[in-house]
């Protein structure tokens, strides 16, 4: 007896395939060379042929139909939030910065000078939580890039911050201006990422001094997308608002009405909060631009190695950053941040994608729902290559960050090697994975025309839907057409050289290079932001920012 493929391939066989036997002219017209894909309602684009447009859903939010996945008992919920406030009170954090523990000692909180240790009672907690908003929007220099970040809707950033960078073709290199250049060519291209990571990858063969306002003036000129930026000190960070702001035709205080920027507040767990870090983080306050709070929790290493211990801790060191952002300018956008994971106790490194680091994906959105608060993941794995490990760690951590409730995906395109490697395979292959994901969480319609009661009507038992014409008239669009999977008949995939997904990876990200083309940025605006790079320059020759 015939397996379906096989009766399907006898029954519908025919000179060009299906698409021949069943709507020729259809089939024919498929190949117009556009430069963006049509899309109908649930936003699934036109397939392109080979060597023409890549196929890839339009850019835009799709709002999460499911309801985020709550894997823990309200009880043990509370009993991690009380674990986090004991430890906020009687234990406490070291802020390494004396402005930081001066705005907390004005606020109530007990400071110890000698130690740098700041401890913080509850009703400073609850405070904090009252004026942090629950949602808010990012607004780049291109208006009809806004994203919101809150209610049902998320954002996925590109890789941020690996000291190497790989494609199969070069190999393994460090980090250089040229290839961050491409790697924010190919983030602006690729729809799925709608954010740019702070240094997709760094490029450390320019001055690390200046280094910011060459890489900002990248993002503004070859893209125009929203993008995060870095907050380690108050200088790098006044630049990026400076140049965002001029990107946009406006000042510094136009961009308090606006939030346009985004940067991580890193918790150099266990429990200490350092001096440029605050800074950066003062400076994103007061100008109500998006400070994203997150400790980097391993467990067995910057954690107990209990995933409840860990979570408590987690959650008191995020807790106390976001208290400060609301002691410095109450309102002001704050995203809960996780980044929790394992590391391999026989050998120290760390892993991602695990079920650890999942649980704790899906435990950290229900500490931030019980707050109220936006909530930020991101997709981790520990793959050397763009390969099986990357698709079934990227898979968990991405299911985990969405299934979680998570608003913005940080790391979301483009991540290896624990962090420590950019690839161009994987930023397409990730893009691939936000897209489907997209559609599997988005919404479903079911009215008289989805419900399709006529065409079910019009087919005898035994028939098939191809050429109904409900059929046809969804053709194009009905299905999801993915960038990199070869749906082709094994013969056929043989006859054209037997490639893995992996192999059909290089050539996207090549030919999206190649089609590349920047977002026009007004001539004045420019030139504003050229002069006011080489300005700073000069100001910051022989000195690091401040």
């Amino acid at each position: 007896m015939h397996n379906l493929s096989e009766t399907l391939r006898l029954r519908f066989a025919a000179p060009g395939g299906i698409d021949a036997a069943i709507a020729p002219e259809t089939a024919q017209d498929s190949g117009a060379n556009t430069p963006a894909p049509r899309s109908n309602r649930r936003g699934r684009g036109k397939r392109a042929p080979l060597g023409q447009t890549i196929q890839q859903l339009p850019f835009g939010q799709i709002e999460r139909q499911i309801k985020p996945i709550d894997l823990i008992s309200e009880d043990h919920l509370e009993a991690i939030h009380q674990a986090s406030l004991t430890i906020m009170q009687e234990i406490g954090l070291e802020y390494m910065s004396a402005r930081a523990r001066d705005i907390f000692r004005k606020a109530g909180a007990d400071v110890d000078e000698d130690s740098q240790m700041v401890r913080i009672a509850p009703e400073l907690v609850a405070q904090a939580l009252k004026t942090a908003p629950n949602s808010f929007s990012l607004t780049p220099r291109n208006p009809a890039r806004k994203l919101k970040m809150g209610g049902g809707f998320w954002v996925a950033g590109s890789v941020a911050g690996p000291p190497q960078v790989h494609d199969a073709i070069s190999g393994r290199r460090p980090g250089n201006f040229e290839d961050f250049k491409k790697l924010i060519q190919l983030s602006q291209y690729f729809n799925a990422v709608q954010m740019f990571g702070y240094h997709p990858v760094s490029p450390i063969d320019i001055p690390a001094n200046t280094r910011h306002l060459d890489t900002y003036h990248v993002c503004q000129t070859e893209g125009d997308k929203a993008y995060k930026i870095s907050a380690i000190g108050r200088e790098r960070t006044l630049d990026a608002i400076d140049m965002m702001a001029i990107a946009k035709g406006m000042d510094r205080e136009a961009m308090k009405q606006e939030p346009a920027l985004v940067t991580t507040i890193s918790i150099n767990s266990p429990r200490r909060v350092d001096e440029a870090m605050t800074d950066g983080l003062e400076v994103m306050a007061l100008h109500n631009q998006v400070c994203s709070i997150t400790p980097f929790t391993l467990m067995g290493a910057m954690t107990p190695v209990t995933l409840a211990g860990a979570l408590a801790q987690h959650n008191a060191e995020a807790l106390s950053a976001i208290v400060l952002t609301q002691l410095i300018n109450p309102g002001a956008p704050v995203l809960y941040g996780t980044f929790t994971s394992n590391v391999d106790l026989r050998t120290g490194a760390p892993a991602f994608g695990t079920p650890e680091n999942s649980r704790a994906n899906l435990i950290a959105g229900q500490l931030a729902r019980k707050y109220d608060l936006p909530y930020r993941s991101s997709n981790a794995c520990t793959s050397n290559l763009a390969d099986d490990q990357a698709v079934y760690e990227s898979m968990m951590s991405l299911w985990s960050a969405i299934a979680g409730g998570a608003h913005f995906i940080h790391h979301g395109a483009g991540w290896l090697e624990g962090g420590l490697k950019a690839s161009f395979e994987k930023l397409v292959l990730d893009a691939e994975l936000l897209q489907e994901l997209a559609l599997t969480f988005g919404p479903f319609t079911a009215d008289v025309a989805d419900l399709a009661v006529e065409a079910i009507r019009g087919v005898p038992p035994g028939g098939h839907f191809f050429g109904e014409a409900h059929t046809l008239e969804r053709y194009e669009t009905a299905f999801y057409s993915p960038m990199t999977s070869d749906w082709r008949s094994h013969e056929n995939w043989e006859a054209d050289g037997s490639k893995s997904a992996r192999e059909r990876l290089t050539p996207l990200w090549q030919q999206a290079l190649s089609d590349f083309k920047a977002p026009t940025l007004a001539q004045d605006r420019r030139e504003a932001l050229d002069a006011f790079v080489a300005k700073r320059k000069e100001e910051l020759a022989g000195r690091e920012p401040e």
